[in-house]
Parts: structure tokens; C-alpha cells; sequence
């Protein structure tokens, strides 16, 4: 697994919550998420990093983001 990091497209709350939206993959591929079903802080156990934790569902495929000191990434396989 290799950490990448991510452009995405977020919504800020009026109580200050970022809400991701898309997940911009490196070659520009853009990724919908259809939903966010958790937030927590946690570590990356597999390529490293702490964060916040995003659990979010795109394509019905439940994957993690993370957002850690302003940056977004995602766990890759090599």
C-alpha cells in the first residue's frame, strides 16, 4: 500500500464542518461520494498518517480519507 495524496472538492457547514464531496485521483479522475458515514481521528495503520478519519461510500465501495495537517489522502494499492 502507498499513501497518495488527493485533491477534494469540499463543503464547509455554517458550524465549521468539512464535508468531502468528490476525491480528485491523481491522473484527474474524479470520484463522487455518495455518502459519509463516519468521522473520527485515527491512524493510518497500513502506509502511515493521522488525521481525521472519513469512512465514505463511492460507488457503493466503502473506503477511508483522511485529512491530516490540511492534506487529503487515500490508502492505494502499489
Amino acid at each position: 500500500m502507498r499513501k497518495v495524496f488527493v485533491d477534494v472538492i469540499v463543503q464547509y457547514t455554517k458550524e465549521g464542518q468539512k464535508v468531502p464531496l468528490a476525491v480528485i485521483w491523481e491522473d484527474g479522475r474524479r470520484y463522487e461520494i455518495d455518502k459519509v458515514t463516519d468521522v473520527r481521528r485515527a491512524a493510518s495503520l497500513k502506509v502511515g498518517g493521522q488525521g481525521l478519519r472519513y469512512k465514505c461510500r463511492i460507488s457503493g465501495n466503502e473506503t477511508f480519507l483522511w485529512l491530516e495537517e490540511g492534506k487529503w489522502f487515500v490508502e492505494a494499492k502499489k
